[in-house]
């Protein structure tokens, strides 16, 4: 009997494209956990003071109370860590958003949802006083929920196509911001409290933040996870998902609650960061395909990358002031977004 391995230029590798496929994406995520170990040891090396990678790695595991050691441990390690959880989360929702839209121009910064909790935040220092993070966390919740549901309407709701989203979810971000600088303005004795929540940062972040934050970084993240395979079969339609045995209603609200978990606590911990959401999604997809159960775990891995390689620019590129994380992904993410516009197929859309 003739088997394919048997035929003229035929191989095991091109009978199985099944497996090659998956060797790819395996191959992928072992390539970003790499990519994110050497980006988190440079975070921990670099800055206003240059540290070896030895001492590096005896501040983290055998600390004798040097300089270093405290410069490692009370400031580096938390804002690392602080970028990967938040790297993380705004690269699963922006996968989560753009698999749920269908619109490869959807961002959690673009369609105003890190606008809609930064300025809940802001309300809640300038009119209300609030200085606890447990409040802010709940506020930027809120916030990010409200903006989701704002954006949709004014893009058409399910007639929403991926222009008129980007036009309201600018629309609603400049608002937004508008309103947050309003703000900062009238209440100059918040102002110091304030001004973080107009552009997203890591510096001053304490290790504190992410313990509160992260049971809804968590939740958040499995809720994208439960929902992957579903939102994988809406993504073919409303009548393709219903055939395929997805509840389209029920995968809709998980969705967004993951967004909102995700964004919400994001924006309390850094403030709005921006473009990583759209930028991630179109990286992974190169080798992940359009599978929300292999892109979403992809975008944990490879947002986190990004995030701390900006922070690490913003660090040097104007010695020994830095630039905020968020305007260096705002500049990336622009250039990004310019182009996708451009493009023939999203443009038409």
């Amino acid at each position: 009997m003739t088997t394919t391995t048997d035929l003229p230029g035929t191989t095991d590798r091109d009978a199985n494209p099944t497996r090659r496929r998956t060797s790819l994406r395996a191959g992928g995520l072992l390539v970003g956990v790499l990519l994110l170990i050497a980006v988190a040891a440079a975070s921990l090396a670099i800055g206003s003071k240059q540290i070896p990678l030895h001492d590096v790695w005896t501040g983290l595991f055998d600390p004798s109370g040097t300089e270093n050691d405290a410069i490692i441990r009370r400031l580096r390690l938390p804002r690392t860590l602080i970028g990967i959880a938040v790297g993380a989360a705004l690269g699963v929702a922006g996968a989560v958003m753009q698999t749920l839209t269908r619109n490869p121009l959807a961002d959690p910064g673009l369609l105003g949802v890190n606008a809609g909790a930064s300025a809940a935040v802001v309300t809640a220092i300038s009119l209300f006083g609030v200085r606890s993070f447990d409040i802010y966390l709940w506020c930027a919740l809120a916030g990010a929920a409200l903006a989701a549901v704002l954006v949709n309407m004014l893009g058409g709701s399910r007639a929403a196509t991926p222009v008129r989203l980007a036009l309201a979810g600018t629309a609603v971000n400049a608002a937004l911001f508008g309103y947050v600088n309003g703000l900062q303005m009238v209440d100059m004795s918040a102002l110091d409290t304030m001004r973080h929540w107009a552009v997203g940062t890591l510096a001053g972040r304490d290790a504190g933040l992410l313990v509160k934050a992260l049971p809804v970084l968590l939740a958040g993240a499995l809720l994208a996870m439960l929902v992957a395979r579903p939102l994988g079969a809406l993504s073919l339609g409303d009548d393709s998902a219903k055939a395929l045995g997805a509840n389209v209603a029920r995968t809709r609200v998980l969705a967004i609650a993951a967004i909102t978990l995700l964004c919400g606590a994001a924006t309390a911990v850094c403030g709005p960061i921006g473009f990583i959401g759209l930028m991630i999604p179109h990286a992974v997809r190169a080798f992940t395909g359009p599978d929300p159960r292999w892109m979403f775990p992809a975008c944990a891995v490879y947002a986190p990358v990004l995030m701390l390689a900006s922070d690490v620019v913003g660090r040097v590129v104007v010695p020994p002031s830095e630039i905020e994380v968020g305007i260096v992904t705002a500049f990336f993410g622009g250039l990004l977004f310019i182009h996708l516009v451009r493009q023939r197929k999203v443009a038409q859309l």
